[in-house]
């Protein structure tokens, strides 16, 4: 029996030379990524000693810059811990800052065909590199770090394929939020992205992909590699790696066929991702209050740059919010360079420093009691950005500029037309 790609990776790096669902694994780490929130005060605890400090990575990402003390002493106790250990990939406030799983992209920490862990439950994200990527809990994460292994329990895999290319003004987001719509939550399965599809979408639309992987609730989310994938990480990255490929007879759960060039534009309605997609015309003029783009899954230099085309020349509307929050100050920098920013800023938006930021509700964007928003982020939970009673609606970085523009929900097709496909 054939292996998937996340089999044949949890096979290399526990030894084996088989695994298959239902499986056990205890495999080795190649990269352990640690956040701000693991040195906060209330749950770091001191440890002795470090597997290979050559193989962690620290970025401080959810409270940056530190918005509180309290916030302030996790960062300094993540730099005390990264000098005692002699952790040199420590991502603190300034050039190299972002939300991690977007310098984890930015830097390709994630070397394809290996095993990362991160206490965020976004970490499926660095599988858009053909890694085999999970969030842990802290008890597994402190594993990590001290021996250099992990253990997980090797699901069943669903396996799309994509075909045809996505028309213009449709997203990475959008077929997130098509297979959430139709297919719903994937809870102890695995996700297999490929297919000829696949090369249309770009490597920042494989990370929004990825990243959205946990709002199916699956286990590991991860992308066939390609030539521009390879590209792309020996560009950043001189370490050797070996892409994992599926078995022609590897064993899946399901297979299913998405043909990109089907898609639309689609929302989410507030306080759930799966099984929760409608058109926008379903709710097209629905008033919002704020419009927020940024992220680990929308926060790339292709999202801000749909952004500033919808919104070049126009005005945000009177008495909507539109805030941008760019995933690593990399991409800030590669978006003002680009002119991004000032067309932004121009329309009326506040783009803000890389930082999780309004994206959990910590800062920088929180909404109060009784808003309403439209997010290109990761979650619309109730509570989720600020107000228990705001509502969030989820949509594509093009759909939420085009609502920011209009001050209440609008399909951003009108900014694409004429636009070859």
């Amino acid at each position: 029996m054939g292996m998937t790609m996340t089999e044949k990776i949890l096979a290399r790096a526990s030894g084996s030379a088989l695994v298959k669902p239902g499986d056990v694994a205890v495999v080795n780490v190649e990269t352990a990524v640690l956040m701000d929130m693991t040195f906060l005060p209330e749950s770091w605890r001191e440890i002795l000693k470090v597997h290979d400090p050559g193989k962690v990575v620290i970025v401080f990402d959810h409270l940056v810059p530190a918005p509180t003390a309290q916030a302030a002493a996790a960062h300094s106790a993540g730099r005390t811990f990264a000098a005692k250990f002699g952790v040199a990939r420590l991502h603190d406030v300034g050039p190299d800052q972002g939300i991690c799983h977007a310098v984890v992209a930015d830097n390709a920490y994630a070397v394809p065909g290996t095993v990362l862990v991160n206490g965020d439950s976004h970490t499926c994200a660095a599988g858009a590199f053909n890694c085999a990527a999970r969030g842990v809990g802290g008890p597994d994460m402190l594993y990590a770090v001290t021996t250099g292994k992990a253990w997980f329990r090797v699901g069943e895999t669903i396996r799309y394929d994509f075909t045809g290319r996505l028309p213009e003004g449709v997203s990475a987001k959008d077929i997130f939020l098509t297979i959430a719509g139709t297919y719903g939550a994937h809870v102890n399965q695995n996700v297999e992205y490929g297919g000829p599809g696949l090369a249309s979408i770009s490597i920042n639309g494989r990370r929004t992909l990825a990243t959205m992987g946990a709002e199916l609730s699956a286990e590991f989310v991860i992308c066939e590699a390609d030539d521009a994938l390879v590209e792309y990480v020996r560009e950043r990255n001189t370490q050797p790696f070996e892409p994992a490929h599926p078995d022609p007879d590897a064993a899946y759960r399901d297979r299913r066929s998405i043909d990109l060039s089907s898609l639309e534009p689609l929302v989410a309605l507030p306080d759930a991702v799966v099984n929760n997609s409608v058109r926008i015309s379903d709710v097209a003029g629905q008033k919002i209050d704020q419009a927020f783009i940024g992220s680990c899954a929308n926060g790339t230099l292709d999202d801000l740059a749909v952004a500033a085309k919808v919104v070049s020349g126009r005005k945000v509307a009177r008495g909507t919010r539109f805030i941008v929050t760019p995933g690593t100050q990399a991409i800030y920098r590669a978006a003002l360079k680009a002119g991004y920013v000032e067309t932004l800023l121009d329309a009326g938006a506040v783009v803000t420093p890389a930082t999780c930021g309004a994206c959990w509700g910590g800062h920088m964007g929180t909404l109060g009691p009784n808003e309403v928003c439209i997010t290109a982020s990761t979650r619309n939970f109730k509570g989720r950005m600020g107000d228990p009673s705001a509502r969030i609606y989820m949509a594509s970085p093009a759909t939420v500029a085009a609502s920011a523009l209009a001050g209440a929900i609008a399909h951003p097709g009108e900014f694409f037309r004429g636009d070859a496909a």
